[in-house]
């Protein structure tokens, strides 16, 4: 029986290590893929960590959902290299990119197409062994998509990192012939969401970012302007909309950055929040009725959009955001640099 490289999860706390394990067969609706590129993703260091900080010493745990050995890894692109007997529509060197939000098929949410909100998931490098692997498997081939043109390597990263921003913004409404959208945080996921943005008709971005260097990169990609957290920060953020602030995309999901979204955000103003560093605010009642304030949040994307965005993609080209090239075996230092704030743009893994 073949064998493989991986890096898995053990326990909460810990970090990846190597492993190798048994290929079992592929049957019925199963495709493998032998993997091109696997994203690093922060959600992985949280999966690492075990849960979510809700602040105030309350927490959101993985333990039932997370069995251990689980080989993390959501942000897949691989090629076909084995079908099952049921499978139709894909075939052996096919290229494609894994849409990781598998759900349960039975849930309401899976009923409206919605499986990355599915109550009982199923999601690849999550609840089900992923992408930092040699070769990952799929239950059936309508999770696959073709990436034509597409560089897989680039393309890895939208599965999570992509998809999460052009949903995200999505919930905007219609961007074009509107102020520009701010933008909390030039990690790798506000890196792309400037580009992703302007996909979506808007005059631009307008980042607010802690860290000098992710600022720099963040107008190297095109911001608007790129503004420091601080007394000052308000004031700055208006005059580089050029007047009331509509839309924020909070992508930290702090405490701290959700107030300022929302101190920073005029009448009839929207804060959508995707990040989940956690913690909590402090919010008077008398905010969403006075400013007519909306606050969504947004959870990765569906099977759907993450279709339409690769549509878009293979129209417009894949939104441009720096990225780190690193073997397999770099996952434990890739996930560390994530952690510790080390990485501008994108890492990719490559087996």
């Amino acid at each position: 029986m073949r064998r493989m490289r991986c890096y898995q999860i053990n326990e909460f706390g810990g970090s990846v290590e190597p492993a190798d394990i048994e290929l079992l067969p592929v049957t019925g609706s199963s495709v493998r893929l032998k993997v091109i590129a696997a994203g690093v993703c922060h959600s992985d260091v949280h999966i690492c960590e075990g849960h979510y900080d809700l602040g105030g010493g309350r927490k959101i745990s993985f333990a039932e959902r997370i069995k251990f050995p689980r080989t993390l890894g959501h942000e897949v692109s691989g090629e076909v290299v084995e079908v099952g007997p049921d499978v139709e529509g894909v075939a052996v060197g096919d290229v494609c990119l894994v849409c990781s939000w598998i759900g349960c098929g039975e849930c309401e949410q899976c009923a409206q197409g919605l499986e990355n909100l599915c109550v009982n998931p199923r999601f690849v490098g999550v609840n089900r062994d992923g992408g930092f692997a040699e070769f990952v498997d799929v239950p059936d081939p309508r999770y696959l998509i073709d990436l034509g043109q597409l560089d897989p390597i680039a393309a890895a990263p939208m599965v999570c990192s992509g998809l999460t921003t052009f949903s995200a913004l999505k919930k905007f409404g219609p961007l074009e012939g509107r102020r520009p959208i701010v933008v909390v945080g030039a990690g790798g996921l506000g890196l792309i969401a400037i580009a992703v943005a302007r996909m979506l008709g808007s005059v631009g971005v307008v980042v607010v970012e802690l860290d000098a260097a992710k600022r720099e990169a963040a107008l190297a990609a095109g911001a608007l302007a790129a503004i420091a957290p601080g007394e000052s920060a308000l004031e700055d953020i208006r005059q580089a909309v050029g007047g009331p602030v509509w839309a924020v995309l909070d992508l930290v999901g702090s405490g701290s950055t959700a107030k300022l979204a929302v101190d920073a955000l005029d009448k009839t103003g929207k804060l959508v929040v995707v990040g989940l560093f956690g913690g909590a605010i402090d919010l008077p009642v008398p905010t969403f009725p006075l400013k007519v304030l909306t606050i969504q949040g947004s959870y990765t994307g569906s099977p759907a959009e993450l279709r339409e965005f690769v549509a878009l993609a293979r129209e417009k080209g894949l939104p441009a955001a720096p990225l780190d090239k690193r073997p397999l075996s770099a996952a434990p230092a890739a996930l560390a640099d994530l952690k510790a704030g080390r990485v501008i743009g994108r890492v990719v893994l490559q087996p």
